[in-house]
């Protein structure tokens, strides 16, 4: 095995990077949905959006789309949708992008936080019961950089309680848990659709339902030019033309011409990608310290799109080598591959303690709350240490066997000779894993 490039040997991948890491070919198809909207003068209206809820519903095999200007737009009605109110308490998963949870505070509600599982890096179901409060009204579930979270034991926790789920499927547009499409399995579903997502329309979100009363929810609350069309139901009529939350969340057409065409070939890429993925994986098992942070395709589950692709490290079995040094070496050979998770620990940073974003008098989460549910440093262990077992690497978008061997075989190199970067290991930086080195009090 030829020496480290980090320390003077030949690089791995000598090659730019190819078009596998391409998110999509723009295409004809593409520009001219783009263009016709735009000559039409068309961008802030319905038709094309509606065109798009319709199809990306039925591609999801639900009732019901609602298309937004963002995923956390999504998120947030769909909160409010399932009955979310002020003093009302929403679990989720401490490890997650700050949008799965954090738009529970405009509406006055009270986030709790879960830890994570350590190999799937989604919520922990053995940790949720411990946390249900009599406030608690629903359950956030992020299928974390495409891993689908262990719904059957979500699903049972949330129906023996009375709880709604909303999945955040933000991370694995059309992945299946045991064969049922992610986001179909809880009462309501949120997408984010902003570029560099497996699903990009350059900005964007879809809430998906089988319940026509979310549905109409969903409208009511941010969707005002259609409220006299399309609401159903009776309590919602006395406030028709006016949008309930004050807020108007529609998509931009550009974007749903955009989404439109990518529903044609969207799922022809993801099994590009899952090939893609699935082989680059298969050429590291064994490896020592390396695992991968992926479902048994045998089980009926799959990544999606695969989203921010990570893989789970296990110093103990290269000496004790911290995953950052780990990771300059594999940059060194020529592959993009960074430490730690893209989310720290939500439940350490202060905006979830002390923040008065509203001017209560009192930290924001706590304002309408009737308990302090505010974690503590080691109260929710795996998520304040995930960060530094965990390292990125390739997103393979195509599949190309001879490419990804080469890619592979970096990663093998690095752990081959992994001795020889024990010495001057500088360690983990203690802000890999969390928000900063002082205690949470």
């Amino acid at each position: 095995m030829p020496d480290l490039a980090l320390l003077g040997g030949p690089r791995a991948i000598t090659e730019p990077a190819t078009d596998l890491f391409r998110w999509s070919d723009v295409t004809p198809d593409h520009e001219a949905a783009v263009l016709d909207v735009l000559h039409r003068g068309a961008m802030s209206g319905t038709d094309v959006t509606r065109q798009f809820e319709r199809e990306y519903a039925a591609w999801q095999g639900q009732a019901h789309a609602v298309a937004f200007n963002t995923g956390t737009a999504a998120i947030q009605v769909a909160m409010w949708a399932v009955g979310l109110r002020a003093g009302d308490e929403v679990i989720a998963q401490s490890i997650t992008y700050w949008a799965s949870i954090l738009p529970a505070l405009s509406l006055g509600a009270v986030p709790v936080l879960v830890d994570v599982d350590p190999d799937t890096l989604c919520i922990d179901p053995g940790k949720i019961e411990a946390r249900i409060g009599p406030r608690t009204r629903a359950i956030v579930v992020t299928h974390n950089m495409g891993y689908p979270t262990d719904m059957d034991r979500v699903m049972a926790i949330a129906r023996r309680h009375g709880l709604a789920v909303i999945e955040d499927v933000s991370h694995a547009h059309g992945g299946l848990y045991k064969g049922r499409k992610l986001g179909t399995i809880g009462d309501v579903a949120a997408f984010s659709c902003m570029s560099g997502k497996s699903f990009p329309i350059g900005e964007g979100g879809i809430l998906t339902t089988d319940s026509r009363e979310i549905f109409d929810r969903a409208i009511a609350f941010a969707h005002y030019e259609r409220y006299d069309d399309t609401i159903e139901e009776p309590d919602l009529a006395p406030y028709r033309g006016l949008p309930l939350g004050g807020v108007k969340y529609r998509m931009h057409q550009m974007s749903s011409a955009l989404g439109r065409v990518q529903l044609r070939t969207y799922d022809d890429r993801v099994a590009g990608i899952q090939a893609a993925m699935n082989e680059f994986w298969d050429l590291l098992e064994g490896v020592p310290g390396l695992r991968p942070h992926r479902v048994d395709p045998s089980t009926g589950s799959t990544m999606g799109g695969w989203y921010n692709p990570k893989g789970l490290y296990v110093a103990e079995e290269l000496g004790g080598l911290s995953v950052t040094r780990f990771c300059q070496a594999v940059r060194a050979e020529g592959v993009d591959c960074r430490p730690g998770l893209p989310y720290k620990p939500l439940h350490l940073h202060p905006l979830l303690h002390t923040a008065d974003v509203y001017g209560h008098g009192k930290p924001t989460r706590l304002a309408f709350a009737d308990r302090d549910v505010r974690e503590r440093r080691g109260d929710l262990p795996v998520a304040e240490e995930v960060g530094n077992r965990t390292y990125g690497v390739p997103w393979f978008r195509r599949f190309d066997r001879d490419v990804i061997a080469r890619y592979a075989a970096a990663f093998r190199k690095v752990v081959a000779n992994h001795g020889a970067l024990l010495a001057d290991d500088p360690g983990n930086p203690p802000g890999l894993a969390d928000w900063r080195a002082e205690p949470m009090v």
